[in-house]
């Protein structure tokens, strides 16, 4: 979880100053002090069940979000008003584009990870209670532990899909809340990369 914060952290710093929130140093240092916090007072398997690291947590995952959004909602706009910034240069424009996509996985999958079950401490301490998502592990009993719970890999996996195919795949939202934040997901990722490539194609030509 913390290696995918500091991914998030480089990616929006890679994209162009015009889709940074301003200052440009902003979004990697609040998250790299947000982050610090998170770690100085849950060290280790993540189990503490304290109301600050909880909220702490949803500040960070909040905060990528609405710094991804913003980077989003530019980029929609130069594209729908014909900006001039990528006019020859597709690359440039799917790499800006991939790296708002990626980030869009990372943050859903942070979501995901932080929502279900009520989090990642309180699934330390009842891993099996009222679950919001059901893996197929939880299913095929014969081909995994009857431990087994799901980390942080397996949302991000979760995330990954929803973006790419656009559908739950193997991984079952059984909560409102989940199947809407999934549906969100995917409208979004279906968004922005339908309208970066449609704009890269119509460069190239």
């Amino acid at each position: 979880m913390a290696l995918a914060i500091l991914v998030a952290a480089f990616l929006h710093v890679a994209l162009p100053e015009k889709y940074r929130v301003a200052p440009s140093w902003v979004v990697p240092v609040v998250l790299l002090v947000l982050l610090a916090a998170l770690i100085i007072g849950d060290p280790g398997r993540i189990d503490r069940q304290k109301p600050w690291l909880r909220m702490t947590t949803g500040v960070v995952i909040a905060f990528m979000t609405v710094a991804n959004l913003f980077a989003a909602a530019r980029l929609v706009a130069d594209i729908l008003t014909n900006n001039k910034l990528f006019a020859d240069n597709a690359i440039g424009l799917l790499a800006t584009g991939g790296v708002v996509w990626a980030t869009n996985v990372i943050t859903f999958g942070l979501w995901y990870w932080d929502l279900d079950r009520g989090g990642a401490a309180a699934r330390a301490h009842r891993p099996y209670a009222n679950p919001a998502l059901v893996f197929p592990e939880m299913q095929h009993t014969g081909y995994a532990p009857a431990t087994w719970v799901p980390v942080f890999a397996d949302y991000l996996v979760l995330a990954f899909w929803t973006a790419t195919a656009f559908s739950p795949t193997d991984i079952s939202a059984i909560k409102r809340w989940a199947k809407l934040l999934m549906m969100t997901e995917a409208v979004a990722s279906l968004g922005i990369g339908g309208l970066v490539i449609a704009r890269a194609i119509n460069i190239l030509q």
